[in-house]
């Protein structure tokens, strides 16, 4: 199994935010969270951790800039659709509190994927919210986002808390204890979607 990991977004490049908005308000004390540096943030721990773990990874996007969608997919698309999957990683906005696991429309593989990825994080998060959508009989939220939608292999997104809500940002999102929970969440999954799936 080899994961395809996308950082959404881009990151900031001399000290300058690469993408318009996909940032937190600023708060009291001039604390502001950019939403491309954060994924970076725990893509990087994640891929901290598979590389200890001998787990196969591949950076999507390990460029500074915002790469665009079309070439993130493409990237992807070079990689074998029955021996890969595509997590691209999210922080969310929007007034709302919690943590959501998307795939595209359908059951197919990707849906197994992120069942694993939502128990883990009830597991690792007892006291948070999993923003759920059990309408088609299983826990994530379906999309036709660009990056699940055009992968030829079974692929996920994770919208790790709200950057607009100010508890969130500033204990999970902003924090090397809140960053390191996410990350350790996300590589526990990943194991378990490599032992019971590839």
């Amino acid at each position: 199994m080899t994961i395809l990991i996308d950082n959404g977004h881009g990151g900031l490049i001399n000290g300058v935010y690469q993408t318009a908005g996909k940032r937190s308000p600023v708060w009291d004390d001039g604390a502001q969270l950019f939403e491309g540096e954060f994924n970076r943030a725990i893509v990087n721990q994640i891929i901290q951790e598979l590389t200890k773990l001998k787990i196969n990874y591949v950076n999507i996007a390990p460029e500074y800039w915002d790469v665009r969608l079309e070439t993130r997919v493409n990237r992807a698309n070079k990689y074998s659709p029955t021996e890969s999957f595509y997590l691209s990683v999210h922080s969310n906005a929007g007034g709302g509190r919690g943590s959501e696991i998307f795939t595209s429309p359908g059951d197919t593989k990707s849906d197994q994927i992120a069942t694993i990825f939502g128990n883990e994080f009830i597991e690792k998060f007892p006291e948070r919210t999993l923003r759920t959508d059990f309408s088609d009989g299983d826990l994530d939220k379906e999309r036709r986002f660009y990056v699940l939608t055009r992968t030829r292999m079974p692929a996920i997104l994770t919208e790790n808390f709200f950057m607009d809500n100010e508890e969130e940002c500033r204990t999970l999102l902003m924090t090397r204890e809140g960053r390191a929970q996410i990350a350790h969440y996300h590589v526990e999954a990943i194991k378990k979607v490599k032992h019971q799936l590839y």
